[in-house]
């Protein structure tokens, strides 16, 4: 298992779209995107940097493992 990158909202976002997702709606400063099949739905704070916990909970819930997420960045 890899160590977790230091990575912006944005990103985060552009690796997710290479998974299968796709952009959902914006609200304020956090993105939605989803993937149909499977039915999956993540929520994305468009920050400059993303805390660690937090970047660990998108690829917990993405379905992704951390050395799937970082070979998409």
């Amino acid at each position: 298992m890899g160590k977790l990158p230091r990575i912006s909202g944005q990103k985060c976002i552009k690796a997710l779209i290479k998974a299968g997702f796709y952009f959902k709606r914006q609200t304020g400063s956090h993105i939605v995107l989803r993937k149909d099949k499977p039915f999956n739905q993540l929520v994305i704070p468009d920050h400059k940097e993303l805390d660690r916990g937090t970047l660990r909970a998108i690829i917990r819930q993405s379905g992704l493992s951390i050395d799937e997420f970082i070979k998409l960045l």
